[in-house]
């Protein structure tokens, strides 16, 4: 049976677990009782953060799903240079500290590009200086007909750690998990502007990554 931690925070969970067992050795042995709540509370967050359910995601060749937790912000078009080649439309997903973390593929394809981009560390809730100015990490898919989604994982105020699961030539199912962006941060799914695409969502609705039809690729 999977224990629904994401491998991406053994290492915190690790820092944690050391962190409460030395806490609860101090608060019995000197003693420190009021360590021992705020060590377990450390541990209980960790583990909390970085947990990672299984999902199962909608039937549909078709559709375009959420690439993270979190609230839809913007939907916009824009000029997407880096893998697209011209213009966008953008869907940006802000997640808190209190969302699942693990970031999943919005569409099946073969992983085309990724490139790390460094930059400043604005608050994710800043949509236009986070998505514009802020530390990122670019994945871009190649479907089966061609077309192409480019997903954005963007560093926030806190978050300033990006984790990508994936390489270039890597066969992704639609939902697969590609990485994470560590404490509170920005997601965004990219589609080119010449493609029909029927929107489901709206700014303020509540999306969760493999699961929510952000909409239909025509």
């Amino acid at each position: 049976m999977r224990i629904p931690i994401t491998p991406y925070g053994l290492r915190e969970l690790a820092v944690a677990g050391a962190l409460f067992v030395v806490g609860l050795v101090a608060g019995i042995i000197l003693p420190l009782y009021p360590l021992i709540p705020a060590v377990s509370l450390v541990l209980g967050f960790t583990a909390y953060f970085f947990r990672d359910p299984e999902r199962q995601p909608p039937a549909g060749g078709n559709l375009l799903l959420a690439a993270a937790d979190g609230t839809l912000t913007d939907i916009q078009t824009v000029d997407e240079p880096e893998f697209i080649g011209g213009p966008a439309t953008r869907i940006g997903v802000f997640m808190s500290l209190f969302s699942v973390h693990v970031n999943r593929a919005p569409h099946a394809g073969r992983v085309a590009f990724v490139r790390r981009i460094s930059g400043k560390f604005h608050n994710a809730m800043d949509v236009g200086r986070a998505s514009a100015e802020n530390e990122c990490n670019l994945i871009g898919l190649e479907l089966a007909d061609g077309r192409k989604l480019l997903v954005r994982q963007v560093a926030g105020v806190v978050a300033r750690r990006i984790v990508c699961g994936v390489r270039v030539g890597d066969a992704l199912a639609a939902g697969q998990r590609i990485g994470m962006v560590k404490f509170g941060s920005r997601m965004e799914v990219y589609v080119p502007a010449d493609v029909d695409l029927d929107i489901r969502v709206k700014p303020g609705d509540a999306v969760w990554a493999g699961l929510s039809v952000l909409g239909e690729l025509r």
